[in-house]
C-alpha cells in the first residue's frame, strides 16, 4: 500500500483501540468503589472511631478536595488499560505482522505466549504478599500514633508493585530470546551465575517499593529459579545449534573445509538450433571446442 493508506489503516487500528479503552473505563467509573475496596484490601483498616492505631492498623483516607476524583478517573483508566489490552494490542499486531516474514511471526508468537503468563504470575504473587509487606511497614508506626495514609498513596504502592513484579518476571525471557538469537550463549550465563544471583537480590532489594526483606526474598526468588530455567533452555538450544551446524566448532577466522570430490555433469541437452546449454566455459583446440565458439567467444559468453 502507498504510504497514506498505511497511515489511514494506523489511525483506524488506534481509533478501534482507544474505542476499546474508553468503553471499558465507563463501565470501570460505575465499579469504582468496589475496585478502591479490592485494591486496598492489603492494608489492615482501623475499626471506625479508633484513631490512636499505633502499628495495628491504618486510616485510609483523601487529603485534598480534587483527591476523590483523580484517584477515581486513576483507577477506572488503569483499569480499562490493562482489561482492553488484548484489542489494542491485536490491533497494533495487525497493523505490523503483514511486515514480518513466518520466521518472525512464530517467534513472536513465542514470545507473547510466555511473556503473557509470566507478567500475570509476577502481578499474582505481588499481589499475594502485599499484606505482609504493609503489615511490616504498619508496625514501624510508633504506639499512640494515628497512621493515615492517603487513598492515592495506597493505590500508587500497589499498582507500582504489580508492575514492578509483572515487569521483573520478564527478564529470564530477554535472556531466552538473547540465546535464540545468537547473542549470549548458555555457557556464558551459566558462567555467570553468581554474579546475577547477586545482581537479582539487589535489584529485588532496590526496585521494590518497600523497604522490608519480604519483598526483596519474593522477588529475587522466582527470578533466580526462573534464572536457572532460561539457563538449561540455552544449553540445550546451544546444543541442537552445534549438531545442525557442521562448522559450529569453527573459530571466526578459521575457513571450513570444502568438498573437492569431482562429481559426473548431466548430459548436454540443446536448447535452440544451433546452440547448446553449456555447463561450463568450453576450452581446447577440440572439434567440441570449435564448434561452441562464434567469433571467438563460446556461447556462454
Amino acid at each position: 500500500m502507498p504510504l497514506v493508506e498505511h497511515l489511514r489503516e494506523l489511525r483506524n487500528r488506534l481509533a478501534k483501540g482507544l474505542l476499546a479503552i474508553t468503553a471499558v473505563t465507563v463501565v470501570a467509573l460505575y465499579y469504582s468503589e468496589q475496585l478502591m475496596t479490592f485494591l486496598t484490601k492489603s492494608v489492615p483498616k482501623c475499626p471506625p472511631g479508633v484513631t490512636s492505631s499505633g502499628g495495628n492498623c491504618a486510616i485510609i483516607s483523601f487529603n485534598t478536595l480534587m483527591a476523590p476524583f483523580s484517584t477515581t478517573i486513576q483507577i477506572s483508566l488503569t483499569t480499562g488499560l490493562v482489561v482492553a489490552s488484548p484489542i489494542w494490542l491485536y490491533q497494533l499486531w495487525a497493523f505490523v505482522a503483514p511486515g514480518l516474514h513466518r520466521s518472525e511471526k512464530r517467534y513472536t508468537y513465542a514470545f507473547v505466549g510466555a511473556a503473557v503468563p509470566l507478567f500475570f504470575a509476577g502481578a499474582y504473587l505481588a499481589y499475594l504478599i502485599l499484606p505482609v509487606s504493609v503489615k511490616v511497614l504498619i508496625s514501624l508506626t510508633p504506639e499512640g500514633s494515628a497512621n493515615i495514609l492517603s487513598l492515592a498513596d495506597v493505590l500508587d504502592f500497589t499498582l507500582r508493585m504489580v508492575l514492578v513484579f509483572g515487569l521483573a518476571f520478564e527478564l529470564p525471557l530477554v535472556l531466552v530470546m538473547l540465546n535464540l538469537t545468537g547473542v549470549l550463549s548458555g555457557k556464558r550465563m551459566a558462567r555467570w551465575w553468581r554474579g546475577v544471583i547477586m545482581g537479582v537480590f539487589i535489584f529485588g532489594a532496590v526496585i521494590t517499593p518497600t523497604t522490608d526483606p519480604v519483598g526483596m526474598i519474593a522477588l529475587a526468588g522466582p527470578i533466580s529459579v526462573l534464572y536457572f530455567m532460561a539457563v538449561g533452555f540455552s544449553l540445550l538450544n546451544d546444543r541442537r545449534r552445534v549438531r545442525n551446524n557442521p562448522d559450529a566448532h569453527l573459530s571466526d577466522d578459521e575457513a571450513s573445509e570444502l568438498d573437492l570430490t569431482p562429481s559426473d555433469i548431466d548430459d548436454v541437452r540443446p536448447v535452440s538450433a544451433g546452440r547448446t546449454a553449456l555447463p561450463e566455459q568450453a576450452t581446447g583446440d577440440t572439434e567440441a571446442g570449435r564448434a561452441q565458439r562464434l567469433n571467438g567467444y563460446d556461447d556462454v559468453t
